[in-house]
């Protein structure tokens, strides 16, 4: 699917993204992928949540609920937001091979919308730190 959508530089070998030498991805195909993932309304109404609920069977076909939470310090106040953009949610992402990744969901004050990619921080703070000098500086740039 990933391939289809053109993210050519990307090799998955499991659905969770866990580590795999043979499990690889660009900056570039996360763009793609999340791209295609914002035409869904339900993907885009969970990642700007501080919260999830999800409702689901479980193995016995009894209705379950549960309850996930953000991971992303931009959602649950552990990190500053950007100040050029409005930060609308995205998807975290943490291995020791990788390590801290994020890929932010965002619109200006002109509701352009922008995605972008932090890979390879050493820790969250570095991460959300390094997202916001890429908002904050990259987007008031192009401006």
């Amino acid at each position: 699917e990933a391939y289809s959508l053109g993210a050519t530089n990307s090799h998955f070998v499991n659905p969770h993204g866990l580590h795999d030498d043979n499990h690889y991805t660009t900056a570039y195909d996360l763009y793609l992928i999340f791209n295609e993932c914002l035409k869904q309304e339900t993907f885009v109404k969970i990642i700007s949540e501080a919260s999830h609920t999800g409702e689901f069977l479980g193995k016995d076909g009894s209705p379950r609920k549960e309850v996930w939470e953000s991971t992303s310090f931009y959602m649950t106040g552990e990190a500053e937001k950007p100040t050029t953009v409005e930060y609308l949610g995205g998807k975290t992402g943490n291995t020791t091979e990788a390590k801290r990744c994020l890929v932010a969901y965002s619109k200006d004050a002109k509701n352009n919308y922008y995605i972008s990619i932090v890979m390879g921080a050493n820790d969250k703070p570095h991460l959300y730190q390094n997202m916001n000098e890429l908002l904050n500086h990259g987007v008031a740039a192009s401006e």
